[in-house]
């Protein structure tokens, strides 16, 4: 059985925030309904939510609603990092 491919919402965008940028990736399997969230700053950091989406609207409201609640801290302090296990 072959993998599924990745389908990306149209609604993913770059977002400006404070004089940097970050990238909102909205994502689903090709076989699910639901969609998923990541925003990646400019250091390649990534911030996933567990949770899924019911629509890449519904993924996109979320984003934007965190960047303006976190503003820029809430995705490129290192506090806020968590590694994979086995990195340091």
């Amino acid at each position: 059985m072959t993998d599924p491919n990745i389908v990306s919402s149209g609604l993913s965008r770059r977002v400006a925030i404070e004089g940097h940028t970050l990238q909102v990736d909205i994502y689903r399997l090709e076989t699910d309904h639901s969609w998923s969230l990541e925003i990646v700053d400019e250091d390649g950091t990534s911030t996933v939510w567990e949770d899924l989406f019911p629509s890449d609207q519904a993924a996109l409201d979320e984003a934007l609603k965190a960047i303006e609640k976190e503003g820029l801290s809430g995705f490129r302090d290192p506090g806020n990092v968590v590694p994979f296990p086995g990195k340091k």
